[in-house]
């Protein structure tokens, strides 16, 4: 493992499985170290496969009193980057923990920390732990302690600072509930598993009004995410009297969150939520815990019969909503797809390149909706101007987030954490629609372009050099994470359209292959 020394947050971290590997961990480690922190020294440390990140709160004053304020489970990673933490962990029984809360406050006394802090352990399979680092600062996952605790961290700190002891003994901590955080961050999930996903957001709403969510952010609707800044949005905690009442809290506050503008990171998915902590959730030279695809992740929920009729009965009762407001638009300027006299609307919905046949007819704000035969009754009060629908199917309610609605009968609904391309079309008008010529795709595997803003800090090639499938062309930095950029083919170089320190947009040609 190549480390930055002075590093942290997975910035200037790769693994090395042979010479070649630590040739280029080398040097992506050293560039970004000092692009980050300003000191490109590096550390090497064995590599520990199958690990769990598993770190202890402590908490010490300055008459020689320490407390350790039971553990954090921080496994789900991509990059070396905590996504999800929970406290506490679902892994440790109470003998590990206490041997673990033990070892972490016999390091602060030995160099007698005065304040909060954390200890960061590798755990195994086997529950034998291996210490990592001490942060001795508050660490961004602070809050699902201080939810298991009651402690208010910041308030313990301050009273450490003025000289007071600690007001507590070990006896007196608890471990009351569950508690965990999700960081949202500003990436693209489906380029790498997170490119960073750069430039202003039009809405922003936090799911503050549900029971035991907290959201810290300094974001607003109309800020600006830089290529130089950290990509995380903020981080969502929720807390319950069990894992499964704070989980499932999680699941309705993601789905409540409205961010739009830019991509973020609001994928929900079960695999570890339900105990199968991964942190192999970006290839490549990451710290890693299990094997993990991007396509296995990226699939989202998995729907059931019923939700997959419930989905299509609320995108077709959104659909024929949104033809009823059209009609009573002032002076009929815009003019439905639907008659206004129509009283059963006969749709043909794809979900998934699967046709269905659906049937609609709606009684004021209740529509009942027959899908392949099988019927539902939807009810919502239908303002599409809102970012977040609450919708009731059945008795069963959901909140949904309807992204965009296109003329041409694309739809995008995020249902149960899941974003789902829907496209809607009228009887006639999919009777008509396949007589419509297909849109052949353009041929992009001669070119690479910039898949994010950033500065390009080197290239690899010239015109006339040999690339092989998968070689370096050249590298990007943006949010001080520098990111490699690939042949997609083999070929000749024709044409280089950037130098280093050059500041590229999205989709920018970098270069062109023969």
């Amino acid at each position: 493992m190549i480390k930055a020394s002075a590093g942290g947050g997975g910035k200037g971290m790769r693994i090395a499985w042979d010479d070649e590997e630590t040739r280029d961990g080398f040097r992506f480690s050293s560039q970004e170290a000092a692009s980050s922190f300003g000191d490109d020294r590096l550390l090497i440390e064995k590599f520990i496969d199958n690990p769990r990140h598993i770190e202890i709160q402590v908490l010490g004053d300055k008459h020689g009193n320490a407390l350790w304020l039971n553990e954090r489970e921080c496994s789900v990673q991509r990059r070396n980057q905590k996504v999800v933490e929970e406290a506490p962990s679902i892994f440790l029984d109470p003998e590990t923990r206490q041997a673990m809360g033990e070892q972490a406050v016999a390091l602060a006394k030995a160099v007698k920390y005065s304040s909060a802090g954390t200890v960061e352990f590798l755990v195994d399979s086997q529950k034998n732990f291996y210490f990592l680092e001490m942060n001795t600062r508050l660490q961004v996952e602070h809050p699902v302690t201080e939810c298991i605790t009651g402690l208010d961290l910041v308030q313990e700190m301050i009273l450490v600072a003025k000289g007071y002891p600690l007001r507590h003994k070990q006896e007196d901590i608890p471990i009351s509930g569950w508690a965990v955080e999700c960081r949202v961050y500003a990436e693209d999930p489906y380029k790498s598993f997170g490119l960073p996903s750069i430039g202003r957001l039009s809405q922003y709403q936090e799911p503050i009004h549900l029971p035991g969510v907290r959201v810290d952010s300094g974001i607003q609707p109309g800020s600006d995410i830089s290529i130089y800044y950290d990509p995380m949005i903020s981080k969502l905690v929720t807390y319950g009297s069990d894992r499964a009442e704070a989980l499932k809290r999680m699941e309705d506050a993601l789905d409540n969150y409205v961010i739009r503008g830019k991509t973020a990171h609001l994928i929900r998915n079960k695999t570890p939520m339900e105990g199968i902590t991964e942190t192999k959730f970006g290839g490549g030279a990451d710290v890693d815990v299990t094997d993990m695809t991007y396509d296995s992740f990226l699939t989202g929920h998995t729907l059931t019969l019923s939700e997959r009729n419930q989905l299509l009965a609320i995108a077709s009762s959104v659909f024929v909503a949104s033809q009823l407001r059209a009609q009573r638009f002032q002076e009929h300027s815009r003019v439905p797809v639907i008659r206004p006299d129509v009283a059963k609307w006969e749709l043909s919905v794809k979900l998934h390149d699967e046709d269905h046949t659906v049937v609609a007819s709606n009684n004021g704000p209740a529509f009942t909706v027959e899908v392949d035969g099988s019927k539902l009754n939807v009810t919502s009060t239908w303002n599409l101007a809102s970012p977040l629908l609450s919708v009731n199917v059945d008795g069963t309610q959901r909140t949904v987030q309807c992204l965009s609605r296109e003329a041409g009968g694309n739809m995008s609904i995020q249902f149960l954490g899941t974003v789902y391309k829907v496209h809607i079309l009228t009887k006639l008008a999919a009777e008509l629609n396949k007589f419509m010529l297909e849109k052949v795709p353009k041929d992009t595997s001669s070119t690479l372009c910039s898949p994010m803003p950033g500065v390009v800090v080197a290239v690899s090639v010239k015109p006339g050099d040999m690339v092989a499938e998968g070689q370096e062309i050249c590298v990007i930095e943006a949010m001080k994470m520098q990111n490699s950029m690939t042949a997609g083919k083999m070929g000749k170089v024709k044409l280089v359209h950037c130098k280093a320190g050059d500041t590229v947009g999205e989709g920018d040609l970098l270069v062109e292959l023969e």
